[in-house]
């Protein structure tokens, strides 16, 4: 069983993605507000950060951030979601600090798998590359690319 913190501001995502990872033996903890959410992290000490991107506040990509900046928490896989997916998306994502990133409207077998991946992958090293190989944009999770590698973009 892992911890995994969920950063959602709409709150039928949060159920759904906190359900869902309840019922493959997990334990969530949501957080709505996303100016809670680092201390949130700090308090839980979760083995996977789930982060919707557009936030109010603070955004997502701030949020990953903010945990790559942090001593407590600076290894901890994140995956970022996102209902907006366009050129340039994966570089911002992998800058901030994303192993991977899953399209809204959400595919639950792809979610499901995703954070399977990422927690059997463990915390992350300090030259570990931020890239994901599971999955692909047709499936609803998105990947990210090897560095330099634009030729997923359209």
């Amino acid at each position: 069983m892992a911890k995994i913190l969920v950063v959602e501001d709409n709150a039928l995502n949060i159920k759904l993605f906190c359900d869902l990872l309840a019922a493959h033996g997990h334990e969530p903890e949501g957080v709505t507000d996303s100016r809670d959410a680092l201390e949130a992290a700090r308090a839980f000490m979760p083995d996977l950060v789930i982060t919707d991107i557009q936030l109010p506040h603070v955004s997502g990509l701030e949020l990953m951030e903010q945990i790559r900046g942090d001593a407590q928490l600076h290894n901890v896989p994140i995956m970022a979601v996102t209902a907006y997916s366009g050129v340039g998306d994966d570089e911002r994502i992998r800058a901030a600090g994303a192993q991977a990133y899953v399209a809204k409207p959400i595919s639950v077998l792809r979610f499901a798998e995703t954070v399977e991946e990422l927690l059997e992958a463990g915390p992350m090293t300090d030259d570990a590359p931020a890239t994901n190989e599971a999955g692909g944009p047709e499936t609803g999770t998105a990947p990210l690319p090897p560095e330099g590698d634009d030729s997923s973009q359209a």
